[in-house]
């Protein structure tokens, strides 16, 4: 009982922090970078990096972007910067995605942690920031809809899972993660973005569909290369900044990995509107 109530006073803290961010793109851009450094930090101790190097390039990077973002009303070299950035770090998750499938441990020779350190970490927090400007101008709603789907497919996956999973989705990497805790994340996320098209006015109701189907196969994925790395690493958990959680990677895996590809999606409603 008592570790219930640490785990939801831990998760009401988080939520609550997030919520009131949203009130400004700067409280938002300066949440997201808090948020990054200790990612990283976590992501760090898993691959048994102890130097700096990841901090530097996510700060430059980041605080590039956001500068660009907030100040700079030019938007030359802007757009063919994100293009480029996302480019790699969509390649780079592929790759991810297909080392999951391999027998073998994911990347952790020197040159791959800045790699995946950068376009696995520091570009996702990037992308994060960028969804809320999808309009040109300070949105929140997308990002706090993709949230939302993010809580609803991982709470109905575990609790579908639990109770009827038979059907192993990834045993050699975790364990507990069934077909049909995922199937059931979808379908609950699919009822889900039904009505946040319909509360938020943001994207029709067959835009937020394709989001949550994003969100539910991205989201598991980066939730399987975490484990994956948890497992190489022999821990529970990323860190223990919150109780009852586990670190801040463990939460925020998902979105992490699905925001590249939740910009994709809308960079190409862009072109086809």
């Amino acid at each position: 009982m008592k570790e219930l109530i640490v785990r939801a006073v831990s998760g009401a803290l988080f939520v609550s922090l997030f919520l009131l961010s949203l009130q400004s793109q700067h409280a938002v851009i300066a949440l997201f970078f808090v948020f990054g450094v200790i990612c990283i930090a976590e992501f760090n101790k898993l691959i048994h990096e102890k130097g700096i190097s990841a901090y530097i390039i996510f700060t430059i990077l980041y605080i590039a972007f956001a500068y660009w973002q907030l100040v700079v009303e030019n938007n030359k070299g802007f757009i063919e910067a994100i293009q480029i950035l996302h480019v790699v770090t969509i390649f780079v998750m592929l790759f991810l995605i297909k080392d999951l499938f391999s027998s073998k441990a994911l990347p952790t020779v020197i040159t791959n942690r800045y790699i995946n350190t950068t376009f696995y970490l520091s570009s996702a927090f990037i992308f994060i920031i960028l969804i809320t400007n999808y309009y040109e101008e300070f949105n929140p709603n997308i990002l706090l809809g993709s949230f939302i789907l993010v809580w609803i497919n991982d709470s109905f996956a575990y609790l579908i899972g639990k109770n009827f999973g038979k059907q192993k989705l990834f045993p050699s990497i975790s364990p507990k993660k069934t077909v049909e805790g995922f199937l059931g994340g979808l379908f609950f996320a699919l009822i889900g973005s039904y009505l946040i098209a319909n509360y938020t006015h943001t994207l029709n109701s067959t835009s937020w569909l394709i989001i949550a189907i994003i969100i539910s196969v991205f989201g598991t994925l980066g939730d399987l290369i975490e484990s994956k790395y948890k497992r190489q690493a022999n821990v529970k958990d990323s860190g223990v900044i919150m109780p009852g959680h586990g670190g801040l990677l463990d939460r925020l895996d998902s979105i992490i990995f699905a925001a590249p590809f939740i910009y994709l999606f809308l960079r190409i409603l862009t072109y086809v509107s």
